[in-house]
């Protein structure tokens, strides 16, 4: 109780006197002030927990002076008393803010439980607070590595819709990283102190994926021995991201659309609405127009959920990133395997690099993973690597630095279609240190 303090502002003398005692009988800090003006000077000094404020004084009056306290602090719980008590000003104070108005003369037992009531207002307000900076700190989601320009447009499309509620379907091949994305929206949304809810739509057969997402009551099939709530409810205010949208069923397709539009839906056996506010994230790694155009899935649906959309890049069109990432796999599981940070070698980043990645960035992990398991000492070396990245790689009679510069180099500006600009980029050199190095590796634009 030491540390809250309480500044009594009141134009006479005896109450300043009297309420100070009261409350440092009570072990707080207590300071005084015999006007407005007064108040405000101490309020520059330091924040009070605590502000009683008598409503009628000279000069500046109780309610002009509730306002200005609220420039300086607007945390601060101020507690209004007046001898002049009546309904219309109780209120005006309320409404702006005041946490009590009590009239005088006022009990001291009753100012004491008002006080108490509002500092423990205060602490649940500051646990509040802490609770979500830690939730916050906590769901951070994986960090994204990309410094190619085809990421930093995800990147910067990707900030421009988590501040909004809008639907979102991410598409990309698979292993591109659909579901990091839509973490990634969600932690950065208004939603992320709520769940985000994951199901991936093509792994479960249809028969058990309504029940997954509508849940059932007791009794619905053989089997179902109690209630069970579906993703769609256990997602509420939160996010539900439905992963591979394109596998789901006509049927299903109905029935979700219904749930997007009324945020309405009923267990299966049940005949009561349950109601659900969450955001919609979808993926896919297939051409939804065209499975709109075979009547495979409903056009309704698709307007419905293709609001926003996030094209992910494979990794084979962002080259850049390849090493970038295979380092921070090189991390991630040297820390799960308790084993000290390996190096690449020359040669393994000379085969990464040449390789096309058919599985994009889930398959570079279980190859650094793979590699981290099996390989000896500080650096990874070409052996290490899946064998299946040899028939990409450069010629090992030539292994040189300046032939694996050139390789790099031709296979950056190849995927640029030799846009000299964009390959710069990627490369973090100049354009003019880039057009030496065509001319001298005699590559052609």
């Amino acid at each position: 109780m030491n540390q809250r303090k309480i500044l009594i502002v009141d134009d006479e003398l005896s109450v300043r006197k009297s309420l100070e005692e009261w409350f440092r009988e009570d072990g707080f800090q207590v300071e005084t002030a015999e006007d407005g003006e007064a108040a405000l000077k101490k309020m520059l000094a330091g924040p009070y927990d605590i502000i009683i404020i008598d409503l009628k004084m000279p000069g500046m009056d109780g309610m002009t002076l509730q306002k200005r306290v609220r420039e300086v602090d607007r945390d601060a719980t101020i507690i209004i008393l007046t001898a002049y008590a009546s309904v219309e000003t109780a209120v005006e104070a309320l409404k702006q803010g005041a946490f009590d108005y009590l009239t005088k003369p006022v009990d001291p037992d009753d100012l004491s439980h008002v006080v108490q009531n509002a500092l423990r207002q205060k602490e649940l307000a500051e646990e509040n607070l802490r609770l979500k900076e830690k939730v916050s700190e906590l769901s951070l989601p994986t960090p994204i590595i990309g410094q190619s320009p085809k990421m930093q447009h995800v990147l910067d499309l990707l900030r421009t819709v988590a501040e909004t509620d809008s639907t979102v379907v991410i598409r990309g091949e698979s292993g591109t990283g659909k579901e990091l994305i839509a973490r990634a929206i969600h932690a950065q949304s208004r939603r992320r102190y709520f769940p985000i809810v994951a199901v991936n739509c093509g792994s479960i057969p249809e028969t058990l994926l309504e029940s997954e997402l509508f849940g059932h009551e007791k009794g619905a099939f053989t089997g179902a021995q109690y209630r069970r709530k579906g993703k769609i409810e256990l997602a509420h205010g939160g996010t539900l991201f439905l992963d591979e949208i394109g596998d789901i069923s006509p049927k299903m397709q109905i029935d979700l659309l219904r749930v997007l539009e009324t945020k309405r839906f009923t267990r299966l056996g049940g005949d009561q609405e349950v109601t659900s506010d969450f955001r919609l994230v979808c993926a896919t790694n297939k051409d939804l127009e065209k499975l709109v155009e075979e009547r495979a899935f409903r056009e309704d649906l698709y307007y419905r959920i293709n609001v926003f959309t996030i094209q992910l890049p494979p990794l084979r069109e962002r080259a850049g990133d390849i090493l970038p990432l295979a380092r921070h796999f090189v991390q991630k599981y040297a820390r799960a395997m308790a084993k000290p940070p390996m190096e690449f070698s020359p040669e393994a980043e000379a085969v990464m690099l040449a390789y096309r990645w058919p599985g994009n960035v889930r398959e570079l992990e279980n190859a650094v993973e793979r590699a981290m398991v099996i390989g000896k000492g500080p650096t990874i070396q070409r052996s290490d690597l899946p064998l299946a990245l040899d028939a990409e790689s450069p010629d090992p009679k030539d292994l040189s630095l300046e032939a694996l510069e050139k390789q790099h180099i031709e296979r950056v500006l190849a995927q640029h279609n030799g846009n000299v600009t964009q390959s710069a980029q990627v490369l973090r050199i100049d354009r003019a240190t880039l057009y030496h190095k065509i001319k001298r590796y005699g590559l052609r634009r």
